[in-house]
């Protein structure tokens, strides 16, 4: 009773949006759990879904290994995981009945199935862990070896009794960060991800996660699995672990996939300096807030330690919907943060939300105009999006029938009645990307015009290509005014 086959349920073929980007993270949270079991004896395999076109192709793999456990432990720390996409879970279910026909005793982690414990229980899993998942795959699965019969006193659990699902005591979250094992890298395909990126992006990039949780209460924002708790892996830690990734995989580029980096006082400082005491280069990108960039020290610090891009939740241009959404922040420190940032040539890229509960066309069209004004350098946009768990999903729950989440990333489908169709939003969607990019090339023209003797290829050709989007915002809007009409 000693093997583990993980896997996790992301399959990127089946996301046409993030496949064609060709940008993949391995799955971190699937690795760390592997390197704490096998830290405490077991042998451990992977069976990465990252690249695989059917869940049927883990039959070879279960057959190879002869696994006593099928983990299916997904990456908690990627925003992906948590949209729980309709066609991943179905994967998952599918796992799940071919790992239990062949003997494995099924364990299921991952967002989705914390909040839908009992389907996976329909479908094949034996267990369902809710929440942070290590500690409790760890007790579970040595309480099965010793021939332990009885889960109740495990923490973190739903499982099937004899009449009814049992569901046992939440498990605390983890708070020294630093005891766990780092990631087993050793099992991940690397040089797969490697020639993806390269090919892609021309650059290679690799995931790290430097702390768990976060204790702001945005309504919309889903925790199942690290809740409101917000823990941290020391500054020495994270550069010890920099260090190994780069002498071990020579990567480019780091992205801390935190959902807010250095938030404890004194970590950013403390990690730009380590890093530069220590001599060591790395490019990468991180999630914050906003009002946690309005300090100019704290930005100069995530310059110097490497930062070239920061990504925001700005959601929204209007106030209004900025406090209905519960996210802490002010028109204001979204442009004090912007152009602190731009000032330490650190590129600020926002996410946007459209299509919150209440959001009206003034609304949107303050947020097209912060967008226009302050020019990020890339925006990620959604429509609003219920998960359970959230204030947001009680507040429209009854207007959810089947279909309650995406199929895919890029669907931007509307569950829920709001000021405008769901056509209009997708609509939106493209509009509005159509009119960022036009302004960008009008940013790009004026700076040419002011100062031609800074002209490269590429300033150039960014200039140029106003020409190019500027029909084409305008076809786009009078799409977009069509659709509004017919309301």
């Amino acid at each position: 009773m000693n093997n583990i086959l993980f896997t996790h349920s992301y399959f990127l073929r089946f996301d046409p949006k993030q496949w064609s980007l060709g940008q993949p993270y391995a799955p971190l949270g699937t690795i760390y759990a592997a390197a704490l079991m096998r830290q405490e004896g077991y042998n451990v395999a992977l069976f990465d879904t990252m690249f695989v076109s059917d869940p049927n192709e883990v039959i070879p793999a279960i057959e190879a290994h002869q696994p006593n456990f099928f983990v299916i432990y997904d990456d908690g720390f990627n925003y992906l995981t948590k949209m729980c996409l309709t066609n991943m879970r179905e994967a998952a279910f599918k796992m799940c009945k071919l790992a239990r026909a062949r003997g494995c005793t099924v364990i299921v982690s991952s967002s989705d199935s914390t909040d839908r414990y009992a389907e996976y229980l329909a479908e094949g899993a034996d267990f369902v862990i809710l929440g942070e998942a290590e500690h409790t795959l760890l007790e579970l699965t040595n309480h099965i070896k010793n021939g332990g019969t009885d889960f109740n006193s495990i923490m973190g659990l739903a499982y099937m009794g004899e009449q009814k699902i049992i569901k046992t005591l939440a498990r605390p979250v983890l708070k020294d960060l630093d005891s766990l094992p780092l990631p087993a890298w050793d099992l991940v395909d690397i040089d797969t991800y490697k020639q993806t990126w390269l090919k892609h992006a021309g650059y290679f990039s690799i995931n790290i996660g430097t702390t768990r949780g976060c204790p702001f209460k945005c309504n919309w924002c889903a925790k199942p699995i690290y809740g409101n708790r917000y823990n941290s892996r020391s500054p020495q830690h994270v550069v010890g672990e920099i260090r190994l990734l780069k002498q071990n995989y020579n990567i480019d580029h780091i992205w801390f996939c935190d959902d807010i980096f250095g938030l404890k006082p004194g970590w950013v400082l403390e990690f730009s300096q380590l890093l530069q005491q220590e001599k060591i280069g790395i490019r990468f990108k991180i999630q914050s807030r906003a009002d946690l960039l309005t300090e100019e020290e704290l930005v100069k610090a995530l310059a110097q330690s490497g930062c070239e891009n920061v990504w925001i939740g700005a959601e929204s241009g209007s106030q209004k919907v900025l406090d209905a959404m519960d996210k802490g922040i002010t028109i204001q420190q979204i442009h004090t943060a912007t152009g602190l940032m731009k000032k330490h040539d650190i590129k600020p890229s926002f996410f946007i939300q459209f299509g919150y509960p209440g959001e009206t066309k003034e609304d949107i069209r303050l947020t097209i105009d912060m967008i226009n004004k302050l020019l990020p350098f890339e925006i990620g946009i959604s429509v609003s999006y219920p998960l359970p768990g959230t204030g947001f999903y009680e507040k429209v729950k009854a207007e959810l029938k089947k279909k309650t989440n995406w199929t895919d990333s890029d669907e931007m489908a509307l569950m829920f009645t709001n000021t405008f169709p769901a056509p209009y939003y997708k609509q939106l969607h493209s509009y509005v990307h159509q009119n960022y990019h036009k302004h960008l090339a009008k940013n790009s023209l004026v700076k040419l015009v002011t100062n031609p003797f800074s002209v490269t290829k590429g300033s150039l050709k960014k200039a140029l290509s106003v020409f190019y989007y500027t029909p084409l915002t305008y076809i786009e809007k009078l799409k977009l005014n069509s659709l509004e009409r017919a309301i």
